[in-house]
């Protein structure tokens, strides 16, 4: 355990954007954690304190000037159970998809939509990741967080996380305060199947399943994800790029009579969220190519970096696809990688 110089990020970010750090550590468990903050105080690391989990939803458009820490706290499991639940911990360095995969073989439901998704545990709160109708709230029991002020582990309940879309209080007033080491999910014995959004059905159809289950509906969201979004190890990127906006059922009719094949959800407040991908594809995108900067020809929620693009470029490309869907549409996108 050693913290090192000047290290390159491009094999610990899922853009492959080669980025360096000033310092750089990793850590196995929450003693490790303390000792490397106190080696950075002891030699007088000067600047920030980033914590690194899978890189995935991330953008370096420059060197980070201060200390990285990579998470890999790792390990599963099953606390306790009741007649409905089974209650199940994870370290917050596991991998996302390895963790979904490891509870649908032991038919723990309530995770199945979310297969695929990239990155680690210690994210999915903190992002509150969601796809195909579901979100991490709704599995999500509680999870523990090491205070880099206070130096000591915190609980955090659902209710503690303020969870909102793609949102927590992780992202908001506790930002780089707290490194999340591990996570408690309450996962269901008899599943409640969530089908209804996007191609679950069709894709389901196209199997061939004739008896649903938590493993068909898993399949069905690899396939689907797999056709649509580019693999990071093949082509750079860090997932969809924007958040879907929302906008007013009254702001969403107004589209509607200018732009008749506009798609939108009704949300659980009265208001319509938009599809950010078919935004960003009605002004052009999709499949755009700069350099290695590019938006995918497939998902133009997804930016890339085809090789040798620099974060500054893909930011750039970014910058573009806000102004021309707020100058198309009145809608302003935010983004759903974070920025460094």
């Amino acid at each position: 355990m050693q913290i090192q110089e000047n290290i390159s990020f491009r094999r610990y970010n899922t853009f492959g954007i080669d980025a360096k750090a000033r310092y750089f550590s990793v850590f196995k468990d929450i003693d490790e954690l303390e000792e490397l903050i106190g080696q950075g105080t002891r030699i007088k690391i000067q600047g920030t304190r980033l914590v690194l989990g899978g890189g995935s939803n991330i953008l370096f458009t420059k060197d980070y000037d201060g200390l990285v820490l990579k998470n890999e706290i790792t390990g599963i499991d099953e606390l306790h159970e009741d007649n409905e639940y089974v209650y199940v911990k994870a370290g917050a360095g596991e991998n996302w998809h390895q963790f979904v995969l490891y509870c649908i073989s032991r038919n723990w439901a309530g995770v199945e939509n979310l297969s695929l998704i990239p990155g680690n545990v210690g994210a999915s709160p903190m992002q509150n990741i969601g796809a195909y109708g579901v979100e991490l709230q709704e599995v999500f029991y509680s999870l523990e967080a090491f205070s880099l002020q206070e130096k000591k582990v915190f609980s955090f309940s659902r209710n503690d996380c303020e969870f909102g879309y793609r949102n927590s209080i992780f992202k908001e007033r506790y930002k780089d305060q707290f490194v999340i080491t591990s996570v408690i999910f309450r996962l269901k014995k008899k599943p409640g199947f969530h089908t209804n959004y996007g191609a679950i059905n069709e894709e389901l159809e196209k199997m061939g399943v004739k008896e649903l289950s938590i493993q068909a509906i898993s399949q069905a969201v690899i396939n689907i994800r797999s056709s649509k979004l580019p693999d990071p190890k093949e082509i750079g990127n860090a997932g969809s790029f924007f958040k879907n906006p929302s906008v007013s059922k009254d702001r969403f009719e107004e589209l509607k009579t200018k732009f008749p094949a506009i798609v939108g959800y009704n949300n659980s407040d009265g208001t319509i969220k938009l599809a950010a991908g078919w935004l960003i594809e009605q002004c052009g995108w999709k499949g755009y190519r700069s350099g290695d900067a590019g938006c995918h020809a497939k998902q133009a929620l997804v930016l890339v970096n085809y090789g040798n693009a620099t974060g500054q470029q893909v930011y750039d490309l970014s910058e573009k696809i806000l102004s021309s869907v707020q100058e198309k549409f009145g809608v302003r996108l935010e983004r759903e990688v974070n920025i460094i």
